[in-house]
């Protein structure tokens, strides 16, 4: 099965995560069958949809019109034969309970077609041990959401031990179409990636608070404000809910033993029915208190050291156990807790051997499992890093660009195939990626310039006999356009500014490279335009998505569907060109602005580009983003430097800490 064979999905439950889930999945254009129990049950569900929708109308984040076509494309229903019957592949919602889970299978077994997948939105039950419910475990796998499923990005795409991989690369297809960010998950294992790092990571700041060793501020001060967490640990807690974390460390607890149990903390909150926000109390007060209240000066150095020896013996069980790698970690809990660095960028920092020395200590101290280090974590702390080091210039050889050190902290990129004018290649695209982690991974580098060689071409776009060499073959095509567009990615959400010094020509894929920096300045005698339409084609690599955004769809359909030529002034009018710059001072200005955006403040550069990227689809998501990078600042060196310049009239000298 292919997604282009999917069109009715199945959602089995309709609480917050199933109309959450079919509501999504109405968006994206697919027709959705939500099931549920009852009538009263069912009817809430698509009445919360309908709210919802109506909601993001009101927003201007869809139009009345398409929250109108979403909503008829939902029908709700409680027999188990209509909602499943014509299905291709059904998202299971129930509650977490796996003789609730177990019987729902059955029943949707018996009326589900065979060729259907089923996904389980199971936020820690083993998926294999879910599949060998059904008669179809090689057609099974996980699909976790997570809450509230129309605003979060991530989605876990998790493998039982049956699950082919084509299902797998399905579901991972469906979650991009829904427009979400799927991250694999390539083994079956309690808690999969985010809630395998954050609930051992609250049940490490519960066990601190039952052992005396700090108090409930001291941990969320340390969270918030020192580790510049988005939430404080409790504070997150209660807002998941701690009965919800509570079952899950129980269940992690049976199936890897002490090192999960919970603490008595915890545990007493949880008998207690002090759940948190949803029963008006838990850590916090929230009827008749101050609710959360976090102090911004009580930090404690205990805390942040025990805190993320956890995470970073978590993070070692995950990648040593080749459940993730270190990219997949870091991508799904800054996309599934709104992590403003993920956390195996955070250890790395921190040190793998300052970790290890810690966990030994604490386990020597009270004897308990969860300061067991993991065996890969004493393997990495020789290294240092989870991340494998970066090499250093001599290992990496260009051929179509050169990479150059101009200084003032700027690292530059230079097209260098004038004979070509400055065409994009495969090699070039290649060489685009390799360039921009050898400068992410340079500590003396924190900006970007991207020129072309010669003063006839920043890039006159792609180079088409080259290109050519593939056939007529759509899917090379398709492959060509997907590495384009993910390459020039990489350079647009790099966390260092990016400055296009654009001088001759800039046309077709060179202006979708350009579109993807954060500032542009142009010679006088530049021309742009994507010519592709007069080729038969459509811009290929992230054009039709990227100069919309830039310059308003009415401009963007202008440039691409007449296919014309525009001249700097134009294009500074439309807004695609920030500035303009007489042709012999080009180089120089385009320096001058990479070298002034590389000595501003990096930390707050590169949280920024996050927030703008994270938002450009889903202001709220932007929002959240913001908000808890705000809250990482306010724990910075830079910050101090900028107040201090700020009130002595000086200028600032931000060193990234």
């Amino acid at each position: 099965m292919d997604l282009e064979d999917i069109n009715t999905v199945a959602v089995l439950g309709a609480g917050n995560m199933g109309h959450g889930i079919a509501e999504v999945a109405a968006m994206a254009g697919y027709d959705v069958r939500m099931r549920d129990i009852n009538d009263e049950f069912v009817t809430n569900g698509y009445e919360q949809i309908e709210w919802s929708l109506n909601k993001l109308a009101e927003n201007d984040q869809l139009t009345q019109d398409e929250a109108d076509a979403a909503l008829e494309r939902v029908t709700p229903l409680v027999d188990m034969e209509e909602a499943v019957g014509d299905a291709d592949i059904v998202i299971e919602a129930v509650p977490e309970k796996m003789e609730i889970k177990t019987d729902v299978y059955g029943d949707l077994e018996a009326a589900a077609p065979e060729e259907a997948i089923f996904a389980t939105n199971t936020s820690s039950l083993s998926i294999t041990d879910l599949s060998e419910v059904t008669d179809r475990p090689e057609r099974f796998c996980g699909m976790h959401f997570f809450n509230p499923p129309v605003r979060m990005p991530l989605v876990e795409v998790i493998t039982g031990e049956h699950t082919d991989e084509s299902v797998l690369e399905v579901t991972e297809a469906l979650a991009e179409d829904f427009g979400k960010s799927p991250v694999r998950v390539h083994k079956d294992t309690p808690g999969f990636i985010v809630n395998r790092i954050l609930v051992p990571l609250m049940n490490e700041a519960s066990w601190l608070v039952s052992t005396d060793q700090a108090t409930i501020a001291e941990v969320d001060s340390t969270t918030k404000f020192d580790m510049g967490l988005p939430m404080g640990s409790f504070e997150l807690g209660d807002q998941v809910g701690n009965d919800v974390s509570y079952h899950v460390l129980e269940y992690m607890h049976e199936v890897l033993g002490d090192a999960y149990e919970p603490a008595p903390l915890l545990e007493e909150k949880v008998e207690n029915e002090e759940l948190g926000k949803k029963t008006g109390k838990g850590f916090y007060d929230y009827e008749d208190g101050d609710g959360v209240d976090i102090p911004t000066d009580e930090q404690s150095e205990l805390v942040k050291r025990r805190l993320t020896a956890s995470m970073a013996n978590e993070i070692a069980k995950l990648i040593g156990d080749d459940v993730a790698p270190p990219e997949s970690i870091d991508e799904a809990v800054m996309l599934g807790a709104g992590f403003p660095d993920g956390p195996v960028t955070v250890v790395d920092e921190f040190g793998l051997e300052a970790a290890l020395e810690t966990l030994e200590s604490a386990h020597e101290e009270t004897g308990h499992a969860r300061y067991e280090p993991a065996s890969y974590l004493r393997e990495r702390a020789d290294v240092g890093t989870f991340y494998d080091p970066a090499g250093g210039d001599d290992d990496v050889d260009f051929e179509a660009i050169r990479v150059e050190y101009p200084g003032e902290m700027v690292g530059h990129i230079v097209f260098d195939r004038p004979h070509r004018m400055n065409t994009v290649s495969e090699q070039l695209i290649d060489e685009v990626v390799d360039a921009v982690e050898l400068f992410e991974d340079d500590e003396d580098v924190r900006a970007i310039l991207v020129t072309g060689e010669g003063d006839k071409a920043f890039s006159a776009g792609a180079d088409i006999q080259s290109m050519a060499a593939g056939g007529a073959d759509p899917l090379h095509g398709t492959e060509l356009s997907r590495k384009g567009q993910s390459a020039f990615g990489t350079l647009e959400s790099s966390d260092l500014p990016v400055v296009a010094g654009i001088d001759g020509y800039c046309l077709g894929g060179g202006m979708e490279l350009a579109a993807c920096a954060d500032l542009r300045v142009a010679s006088e005698r530049s021309e742009f335009g994507q010519p592709e339409l007069d080729l038969g084609l459509i811009p290929g690599w992230g054009g039709t998505q990227r100069l919309p955004k830039i310059v308003g769809e009415g401009r963007a359909k202008e440039i691409i569907l007449t296919a014309d030529r525009y001249d700097a002034e134009t294009m500074e009018s439309y807004g695609f060109v920030n500035e303009v710059s007489e042709n012999d001072d080009l180089e120089e200005r385009a320096f001058e602005l990479a070298a002034s955006l590389a000595g501003g403040p990096p930390i707050a550069s590169k949280y920024t580009k996050r927030a703008m990227l994270a938002g450009r689809n889903d202001t709220n998501a932007g929002l959240e983003y913001e908000a808890a990078a705000f809250g990482q600042l306010m724990g910075t060196d830079d910050l101090m430097e900028g107040i201090t310049a700020f009130m002595s009239d000086g200028d600032a000298e931000f060193e990234g800490k």
